[in-house]
């Protein structure tokens, strides 16, 4: 049960000082390759290895959202086929086809759906995770397109005090911008109103209470240096020192 720090926003390697975590591995990468996708998908490759050699449940500590299809793909390497529970004020729910701007960042839990670019999957594996098994928390900030695809999709919209019971494994995803931005400093795509950090942490650890989450991943999507690291770093640790040890199925 390890704490796997992957300190990077996109392809910009991070400086580790502003991460809320003491890791017991940090994976790295050379990029190379033509495309955003293709240039990262080795970084995404190491993450899955690291995930798919741990037996009990990693969390993983990165600067966006992007690395949970490392996480995803390292869990299905391991037999687990998990239910996605993702915290996040954004849909990250685009394709390069709907995206406006072509940022990356919106579009991996579309991704992890089994849309998009393809490089990622055709390197690590990565299985699509059926709609259904696939919740949506706090996702408040939505472009017309992602609004769209939730109306026909069976990805599940909710608050964060109204987070279902999912049967199975459990993948927690929380990006921690999904907390109100009032609340947090630097966030790169801060929304307000949103949920106030209690809330966010009552929610997490009643999921990671049930003893199912085979992975959690806190993405730390702040701008360096402007103090997020040391406001998050209490819910962080609380989230970190409330996953359960032994293997997950």
């Amino acid at each position: 049960m390890r704490t796997i720090l992957v300190p990077y926003h996109l392809d910009e390697r991070l400086s580790e000082v502003d991460m809320p975590v003491t890791a017991d591995v940090v994976v790295t990468a050379e990029l190379s390759g033509d495309g955003f996708w293709a240039r990262t998908a080795g970084l995404h490759a190491a993450v899955a290895d690291a995930v798919a050699a741990d037996d009990g449940a990693p969390a993983v500590v990165t600067g966006d959202c992007g690395i949970a299809l490392g996480v995803v793909a390292g869990l299905q390497r391991r037999g687990i086929e998990p239910a996605v529970v993702w915290f996040d004020a954004h849909g990250d729910l685009h394709t390069p086809r709907t995206s406006t701007s072509g940022y990356p960042g919106g579009m991996p839990l579309r991704m992890l759906l089994g849309d998009g670019d393809p490089a990622v999957a055709d390197r690590t594996g990565l299985r699509p995770v059926p709609a259904e098994k696939v919740v949506l928390v706090d996702g408040r900030d939505l472009d017309p397109a992602e609004a769209e695809f939730l109306g026909g999709s069976a990805v599940r919209r909710v608050a964060v005090d109204a987070v279902p019971d999912v049967d199975g494994p459990i993948y927690l995803h929380i990006d921690l911008d999904v907390v109100d931005a009032a609340a947090l400093p630097g966030l790169r795509f801060p929304v307000t109103p949103g949920p106030a950090v209690d809330a966010v942490r009552v929610a997490a650890l009643r999921l990671l209470a049930t003893g199912r989450v085979a992975a959690l991943t806190v993405a730390c999507t702040w701008h360096p240096g402007r103090g997020a690291g040391e406001v998050a770093r209490p819910l962080v640790e609380a989230l970190l020192g409330a996953r359960r040890g032994g293997p997950v199925r």
